[in-house]
């Protein structure tokens, strides 16, 4: 392949690799660069994340980078706040992924009268809410509410064939204990912030 007269140099690629547990892209690729000196990047790219690194680093300084930049990317997606419109399109992507589309919700939306609750279907309507304090949490716990409330046109009740559905999601468990935490650190005594003597 000639070079490219614009670019000294053409970028190395690693092998794509699975990455950190609870990251929400489903592999990593790292391209090296021999124009790159200093700084380190990365987006997502479908569903992968792509990090650029300069050629120079070692395998031990890629790997904290590529930890660094997926926590960076994951901080400032939970910043994003999707609109209804958008919590629709991401239920319909999940259903077909999924469950093949089978689960075809007549309305999601977000709800601010839901505070014991993370999400609620209604079958017969077909309609899906998940409670505003699921705003501002990592993606992945967002897709599994919604896929549990998808799971819910499709089986109504909590029984074994309801959790085989959810059991196609590979974040189930670590959302559910995500969600947990949450829970649990709402329980915990609020002490009162110290007094400087």
């Amino acid at each position: 392949m000639p070079a490219d007269p614009l670019h000294r140099g053409s970028p190395q690629r690693s092998a794509t690799s699975p990455p950190p547990s609870g990251s929400a892209a489903s592999a990593v690729e790292v391209r090296r660069s021999a124009r790159r000196r200093r700084t380190v990047s990365a987006y997502r790219e479908g569903d992968r994340t792509v990090v650029l690194i300069p050629a120079r680093m070692s395998e031990a300084e890629e790997q904290r980078w590529v930890g660094v930049m997926l926590d960076k990317l994951a901080a400032q997606e939970s910043k994003r706040v999707l609109g209804d419109s958008e919590l629709s399109e991401r239920a319909r992507r999940l259903s077909e992924q999924f469950f093949e589309g089978r689960a075809r919700p007549s309305s999601v939306r977000w709800v601010t009268n839901q505070n014991t609750r993370w999400g609620s279907c209604t079958p017969s309507e077909g309609s899906i809410r998940l409670s505003h304090r699921l705003q501002g949490m990592p993606e992945y716990v967002v897709d599994y509410v919604l896929l549990h409330e998808l799971a819910h046109l499709l089986v109504p009740g909590h029984g074994p064939r309801f959790w085989r559905l959810l059991d196609a999601y590979p974040r189930t468990e670590r959302a559910r204990g995500y969600l947990e935490g949450v829970v649990a650190a709402d329980r915990l005594p609020h002490l009162p912030a110290a007094r400087e003597e």
